[in-house]
Parts: C-alpha cells; sequence; structure tokens
C-alpha cells in the first residue's frame, strides 16, 4: 500500500489485513467529511493491493463514532457553510461523487469491530460492511430523529435487513441507544466478545476472509447485495449462473482445483 498521511484516521497492517481506526478520540471519533474521505481513499487502496485480503475497521480510544460532528458538519450546514467537499451534492452527508454504501459493498471484505459507542453514522457506515463485531458494553443508537433529521446511507433498508421491520422501525422512531448485548441479541451485530478480545476476533474473522480469492469473494459481495432485494428466483439463478460461469474461466478456480488434488493450501495472493 502506499504510504500516506492521515488527520483523521490511521492504517495498519496485520498480514493480509488492514486495520482502519477512526482517530479523533478527544471527540469520540466524531464523524467529519474529511474522515470519510480519508476512509474511502484508505479502502480503495487496500483495494488495489494484490497482497491485503481484507479490511478492518474500527475506533481509536473510548468510542467507534459517536455519530457526526456537531459544530464541524450541522452547525456549519445550518451556518450556511457545506462541512465538506459538497456534501449538498453528495449522498448522506457525504462528499459529492463519494457513494460510501456503493463503496464498502464493491470492496474486499470489510469487517467493523465497534469498540465503543456508535451512533448515527457511527452505524451507517457499518451497515453495509460484512460483519460488526462488537463487545457487551458498546452503545448503538440510531440517532436521527432526536436531532430532527432522517436516516441516510441506505440504513433503512440495510438495519430492516439485519434486524426485521419491527426493530428498525423502533430503533430509527425512539433513537434510543441500545448495548453491544441487545445488538448482538437482535443481529443488529454479528458477534459478541470481551473488549480485550474485540480486535483480535476482527482480525481472526478477516483472515478467514482473506484466505479466499478477491475475485470470487468480490462477485460473492456483488451477488449478495443485489440479490437481497430481488424476489425474482429466476432472476436470482441467472445472475449467480453468469459469475459462475467467469469463475470456472478463471485463474482462481484453476489454483483452488490444483490445490485440492496436491493437498496443499491454495495460494491467492502474493505476500507483502
Amino acid at each position: 500500500m502506499t504510504v500516506v498521511q492521515y488527520e483523521q484516521i490511521t492504517v495498519d497492517r496485520e498480514g493480509p489485513v488492514v486495520v482502519i481506526t477512526l482517530n479523533r478520540p478527544e471527540k469520540l471519533n466524531a464523524w467529519t467529511p474529511r474522515m470519510a474521505e480519508e476512509q474511502a481513499h484508505a479502502i480503495n487502496e487496500a483495494n488495489l493491493d494484490a497482497s491485503i485480503g481484507a479490511i478492518v475497521m474500527t475506533g481509536a480510544g473510548r468510542g467507534f463514532c459517536a455519530g457526526a460532528d456537531m459544530a464541524d458538519t450541522f452547525q456549519s450546514r445550518i451556518d450556511g457553510v457545506d462541512p465538506g467537499n459538497d456534501t449538498g451534492g453528495g449522498v448522506g452527508g457525504m462528499p459529492a461523487g463519494l457513494d460510501w454504501v456503493a463503496l464498502v459493498r464493491a470492496s474486499k471484505p470489510i469487517v467493523c469491530a465497534v469498540n465503543g459507542a456508535a451512533v448515527g453514522i457511527g452505524v451507517t457506515m457499518c451497515l453495509p460492511a460484512d460483519q460488526i463485531i462488537t463487545t457487551p458494553s458498546a452503545k448503538f443508537g440510531m440517532g436521527f430523529i432526536k436531532m430532527g433529521l432522517v436516516p441516510e446511507l441506505a440504513s433503512t433498508r440495510l438495519l430492516a435487513a439485519r434486524v426485521g421491520f419491527g426493530r428498525a422501525s423502533d430503533l430509527f422512531l425512539s433513537g434510543r441507544v441500545i448495548s453491544g448485548t441487545e445488538a448482538h441479541e437482535i443481529g443488529l451485530a454479528d458477534r459478541l466478545c470481551a473488549p480485550e478480545e474485540l480486535l483480535g476476533e476482527a482480525l481472526a474473522v478477516a483472515n478467514t476472509y482473506a484466505a479466499n480469492a478477491d475475485l470470487q469473494l468480490r462477485m460473492t459481495k456483488q451477488l449478495l447485495t443485489v440479490n437481497m432485494v430481488d424476489t425474482d428466483l429466476h432472476a436470482i439463478q441467472h445472475r449467480e449462473q453468469q459469475l459462475l460461469a467467469e469463475c470456472w474461466k478463471s485463474p482462481e478456480h484453476k489454483e483452488a482445483v490444483a490445490a485440492f488434488l496436491e493437498k496443499r493450501p491454495p495460494v491467492f495472493r502474493p505476500t507483502s
């Protein structure tokens, strides 16, 4: 990966996994458009590096992301100043040209390790990810209603897909904050572990994804994304068959078959 000096995130390498850490701990990693641009840049860099197989995203200090920075986003916009690079022309408060949901769904696998407070965009940035791992004491809140806002980043679809329509309605309409334990119980978080085990668990999960071939990982994510909202089983199978036919011709499939017959692990990516 290219070495880049970021202001609001840090990027570290753990074998075939990149760890992106939101790094405004003095503000519980409150979100800004600049942070989003830096996250997107780091994700794109990881996606371009063949030696990287997965991404972990977490927060520095006590929080994951306690929502948008009130002064730097909402108050700035109320004062007539766009808080980023044309967020008014973007979606979900993102700078124009940054489609966060499309980026995450088209990316190599992303695991969110929610280590503390996750409110508003602190939750919605994670909903398109492939796994959300948290701790019992973490806090999740869809606080848009409390700010006189509506949800963004396709969260009215993605949260309902994770927890069901009734639970999503309750979280959005009340704006209540729930614990990591409850988030896990209702399906908002996929895994629950002790705080001291969180990053290790996230890395372990990410490594199980990184052991597989990028082409097929991203094809599978594509199928999950599109087929999740389609009720036409014929169309779903047609999409699967189109990509399956591509896989049959791929070097990744050839390597997997050869590795099985030769009784060795497949090699899908160069070492860093």
